[in-house]
């Protein structure tokens, strides 16, 4: 298998997560911000390798199964890398309970649309404009605190705009994922036709 531009784009996402992790926790002036930096250039991958991968027409499977992966890994690794750098108050706990809904949406989405994709239904639950919404919003806030994780007092205004961000993408979280529960509801309930993945892909 030949592994394509748009790929290697994904791949180098990925590899980026432990240099944000290394750099996020090493003892030097600036560290945040290098990692907020490094956490960006993850989130321009993210759109390029879609981008080349449409307007090259590069698309392949093992990109299409990686990129979701990708993105969730990333959201994932910098919630609890936050969270685990937050203190024992009400600030962290929100912070724990609004990473603790983001990244069970993203393990019950999943599995949903993996189910959906076994009875050939996959395009049901495909990604909606909310879904996009949720992610453009939850990019941001997670820039924003990474950026001003320590919460000190001159960054603290800062600190909380990143945190507000965070719980309006947690409450689009929840609403993204209800939209999706409801797209599949019929198949869930077994009143929809159960397709094949050959019947569906020929429809």
């Amino acid at each position: 298998m030949r592994i394509n531009l748009p790929t290697w784009l994904t791949l180098f996402r990925v590899a980026l997560l432990p240099v944000m992790v290394l750099v996020f926790y090493l003892p030097f002036h600036g560290h945040n911000f290098t990692a907020a930096v490094v956490f960006t250039l993850a989130g321009v991958t993210d759109w390029l390798d879609g981008y080349l991968a449409r307007r090259l027409n590069m698309a392949s499977k093992f990109g299409a199964f990686l990129d979701p992966v990708a993105d969730k890994l990333m959201v994932a690794v910098t919630l609890f890398m936050l969270v685990n750098s937050q203190r024992g108050d009400w600030s962290g706990i929100v912070m724990a309970i609004t990473a603790a809904i983001i990244v069970g949406r993203e393990i019950s989405v999943s599995a949903l649309r993996e189910w959906m994709a076994e009875i050939g239904m996959r395009a049901t639950v495909r990604v909606a404009f909310i879904g996009k919404l949720k992610t453009a919003m939850q990019m941001v806030a997670l820039i924003v605190l990474i950026l001003q994780h320590e919460k000190s007092a001159e960054a603290l205004r800062l600190y909380h705009i990143g945190e507000a961000l965070l719980v309006i993408a947690g409450v689009l979280t929840i609403w993204s994922g209800l939209y999706y529960l409801r797209a599949a509801w019929p198949a869930l309930q077994g009143d929809a036709p159960v397709l094949t993945p050959e019947r569906d892909r020929n429809a």
